[in-house]
């Protein structure tokens, strides 16, 4: 294939990137988008192998085989609760394998040259503390290390340490070309993915996903650079630049900086705090429940990750279909950063078909909470706390929150009084307007459903 035909067919490959990217930014048109991009990638690979000349296909052919094996066995097997980590091992995957085209180009042909050289550099380290991080927040994220951070005795100058001896290596490996400041660089990348996130609260996940997003296609940018390839180029600046927006929305919906949440700290516990469980609470059951939704005239639900744990987004659906039968007015107020990942409730509740036209964002439902006669909370917790309104104190004070509590009567469907992924405990359980149901929620929202259906 001559030099002109593959970059117009690289450039058709970019389009669909950009098109598909375009189209992930509404639930309605986020299925064809996916497909584009994909269609866009696998475009660009078959030309990068037509183009390359490659002499033999045999491992490639077994790459293939095994990565859309292994790609299709994650999407029809990863439970909904566990897509978070999918998401994070994806980010270290792209992360590893830029850092992997990176090493291999240099041991393939080791360069002198400024640009490349740099380029390489950049590659590892970025794509090493992207794959490592990852790692971590994955496991974070599925329970393996615990959700509060996670330090060490002089933890900051120990990083800030091993950063500068990281960017010294990569200077010297950039104008010298040499052997053992390159290794040197790839073992402190590694090292330095696993330091960075541990000290992380899992209340700050979100942000560390989007984040390790974005350093993936700026990974995949610097590669692009080293090989002189375009289509990478191009391509990791997309995904670095889209993933870079999703964080900073993220950080504003947290009403917090970057810079703090890649600090650390957030998420342990609160100590001399109000302790939790200790205060008297409104216990309510299904069947008294149901008259209260049955009855309404409007309900606004709050779904959070407890909603995704007990898989209860498909009777939930099942739940507000009654009452819009009844003449209910039924909306889900959706926060950016419920669950663990930007868009987790979006994602989940698309499984279950809710309407895109049900689902309100936090900007545009707060002001309705005066006027909505229930607001049906159903596994969320940090994101409903009133102390990050209130509590000049509370460590999540001036994040904005859903202002659930302005509602005439706020159900939490909760299995207890235990503190969010924050680690904070929350006021919201105490007030005198809010009714408690206590339970898994897959099985109390059926019983919702079942009582609802008698009336």
């Amino acid at each position: 294939m001559n030099a002109e035909l593959s970059q117009l067919v690289y450039l058709v490959a970019v389009v669909l990137f950009i098109l598909g990217i375009k189209r992930l930014s509404s639930p309605a048109t986020a299925r064809s988008g996916n497909r584009l991009s994909a269609l866009g990638m696998l475009v660009a690979v078959a030309v990068t192998l037509v183009d390359q000349s490659v002499i033999s296909y045999g491992w490639v052919i077994v790459g293939l085989a095994i990565g859309a094996g292994i790609g299709v066995l994650a999407a029809q097997r990863v439970a909904m609760t566990s897509m978070p980590e999918l998401v994070a091992g994806f980010n270290g995957l792209g992360g590893g394998a830029s850092a992997l085209v990176a090493t291999s180009a240099f041991v393939a042909q080791p360069t002198q040259d400024l640009v490349p050289a740099s380029a390489l550099a950049a590659s590892v380290l970025i794509g090493g503390i992207t794959l490592t991080g990852s790692l971590v927040a994955l496991a974070k994220l599925a329970g393996k290390i615990k959700g509060t951070p996670v330090s060490y005795p002089w933890q900051r100058v120990g990083d800030t340490f091993l950063g500068v001896v990281a960017l010294a290596a990569a200077v010297s490996f950039a104008t010298s070309g040499g052997s053992a400041s390159f290794w040197l660089l790839v073992a402190l990348s590694l090292a330095l993915g696993v330091l960075r996130v541990l000290p992380i609260g899992g209340g700050d996940m979100p942000v560390v996903i989007a984040f390790l997003n974005s350093l993936s296609g700026v990974a995949a940018s610097m590669a692009g650079f080293a090989l002189d390839s375009s289509v990478l180029i191009i391509a990791g600046a997309i995904v670095g630049a889209s993933g870079l927006i999703l964080t900073g929305i993220m950080v504003k919906a947290m009403n917090r900086t970057l810079w703090a949440v890649l600090a650390g700290g957030f998420g342990a516990v609160v100590e001399g705090g109000a302790e939790t469980g200790t205060q008297p609470v409104r216990r309510t059951n299904p069947e008294d429940l149901a008259p209260v939704l049955a009855y309404a005239r409007s309900v606004v639900i709050i779904p959070g990750y407890g909603l995704a744990v007990a898989q209860a987004q498909h009777v939930m659906r099942e739940l507000a279909d009654l009452l819009q039968d009844r003449g209910v007015n039924v909306r889900y107020a959706i926060h950016p950063v419920a669950g663990r990942m930007p868009g987790h409730m979006n994602v989940l509740l698309a499984e279950a078909d809710v309407s895109y036209d049900l689902l309100v964002d936090m900007e545009d439902i707060n002001s309705e909470f005066g006027h909505t006669d229930v607001a049906l909370v159903v596994g969320a917790n940090d994101v409903v706390n009133p102390s990050a309104r209130e509590d000049a104190a509370s460590p999540i004070f001036g994040m904005p929150i859903l202002n659930v509590d302005y509602a005439s009567t706020v159900v939490v469907i909760k299995r207890s009084l235990s503190p969010g992924f924050a680690g904070i405990d929350n006021p919201l359980f105490y007030a005198d307007n809010t009714l408690m149901l206590f339970g898994d929620a897959k099985a109390a929202v059926a019983e919702l459903v079942t009582e609802v259906r008698g009336i």
